[in-house]
């Protein structure tokens, strides 16, 4: 079992949120004061006239609850990230080109007014950064363990923090039983590190373990080193095993940028506060660069509207994907599917045409055509009242999820005769934190 007493709550609420929805953080995370004042003032008005309801606080609705409140997030950060929620920005974000995909991908990361100076860059990549990988003994796996039955345990160090795993070995324990369970064990703690069990050409086992990340900082020698010198319980396994063979040991991205020699430990990277880059191969040939720079306003708003139309796609078949479970998700599926249909006509005409399951078909050619028009303003109107809409739709479903919960009412407050009741929606952060204080 793997302890660390650091950051113990905000451990298991990333736990919880990364099993019950998608996890992201983003610039559109964070707020401003007036932002935050007027989201308190949209629950206080949202909470005056809401019926008393009795809640359902099973462990579906918990995730359901959870999920949607993120999915509404994810759909409203999406829209945030194509330009700005302002109806003068939106959709109005640059996108990056590369010549040579093979050796870097791009995206633009600064701001509409930064990309009149935007310059072009050159990059050419000479190695890539990797991972640390440690392979064990390989020992056949038919054949019993040879440490003794006990409780054993071993250290993993990685990110300046300390992880102890404990595991007991039983007299009937062959070796690829221990090896599978380590396996699991270390995979189910999540603290950057895969391991698998590996077979060579006899037969015999080992067990690998791979960092997630790449690269060295700081002067750093290694990313992650595996010991039982000072652990708890008996120790023995990490040599017996050979945990602590390196195999491949870590290195940094090596790459030139704009005829600069550059190192990074990881493959991606930001230039200039202007491009994310992703380093994906190595240049064939010494002088083999891949030139990243930004698309033309046709083909950014058309790679603006794909990406607006898979969020909500995705939102859409997220929600769909709770019909059996809670009934009431089909009113999210709804209200959000009418959106769609109130606009379809100005939406086909500008190149989205409106599938029977509510999800939404890009034609990029017509799209092209209408972006070059005389009057592509007008054009695509439909589109930025369509996805104004969905902001607001997203908005409210973040600030009551609770709404569409299996939840039963109980009394109706008397209209416009209420007072205020801001903390009811404490009621969702309370189940949700129920379910493992």
């Amino acid at each position: 079992m793997a302890y660390n007493t650091i950051d113990n709550y905000s451990n298991i609420y990333n736990y919880y949120m990364t099993t019950y929805a998608p996890k992201s953080s983003t610039p559109y995370d964070t707020h401003k004061k007036s932002e935050l004042r007027s989201v308190y003032n949209s629950i206080v008005k949202m909470n005056k006239e809401a019926p008393i309801y009795i809640l359902d606080t099973s462990r579906e609705s918990c995730e359901f609850a959870v999920g949607m409140k993120e999915n509404a997030r994810e759909l409203r950060n999406t829209i945030a990230s194509l330009g700005d929620l302002s109806e003068n920005e939106m959709l109005n974000k640059k996108a990056a080109y590369s010549s040579n995909e093979n050796i870097a991908s791009a995206s633009y990361i600064g701001t509409p007014t930064d990309s009149v100076s935007a310059p072009s860059v050159e990059i050419e990549v000479h190695s890539l950064a990797t991972t640390q990988v440690n392979t064990g003994n390989y020992l056949p796996g038919s054949e019993k363990v040879e440490l003794s039955p006990a409780t054993y345990s071993f250290d993993i160090g990685i990110d300046d923090l300390n992880y102890e795993f404990q595991f007991s070995i039983k007299p009937e324990d062959t070796n690829r039983d221990v090896q599978d369970r380590l396996s699991r064990l270390i995979n189910n703690a999540n603290i950057g590190i895969s391991a698998q069990v590996v077979t060579n050409d006899e037969n015999n086992s080992a067990l690998r373990l791979e960092s997630n990340a790449t690269g060295l900082k700081n002067n750093k020698t290694d990313i992650f080193h595996v010991s039982d010198h000072r652990t708890s319980k008996t120790a023995g396994t990490v040599e017996y095993l050979g945990l602590d063979n390196l195999s491949v040991s870590a290195s940094n991205a090596s790459f030139v940028l704009n005829g600069e020699e550059r190192t990074s430990p990881s493959n991606s990277l930001n230039v200039g506060r202007m491009y994310h880059v992703t380093l994906n191969g190595v240049s064939n040939e010494e002088g083999e660069t891949a030139s990243i720079g930004l698309k033309t306003d046709v083909e950014s708003l058309t790679e603006n509207i794909n990406t607006l139309v898979r969020g909500y796609n995705s939102f859409l078949r997220a929600a769909a994907e709770y019909s059996d479970r809670q009934p009431k998700s089909n009113r999210i599926v709804q209200e959000v599917g009418s959106i769609s249909r109130f606009y379809a006509r100005g939406l086909t005409s500008a190149g989205l045409n409106l599938n029977l399951d509510g999800t939404l078909e890009v034609d990029s050619d017509a799209i092209q055509k209408t972006a070059a028009g005389s009057d592509a303003k007008a054009a695509f109107s439909s589109i930025m009242d369509f996805t104004q809409s969905l902001v607001r739709k997203s908005n409210q479903i973040s600030l009551d999820p609770m709404n569409y919960v299996n939840n039963i009412v109980v009394a109706y407050k008397n209209p416009g005769k209420n007072f205020a009741t801001p903390y009811i929606t404490s009621a969702y952060s309370g189940m949700m934190f129920n379910s493992y204080c």
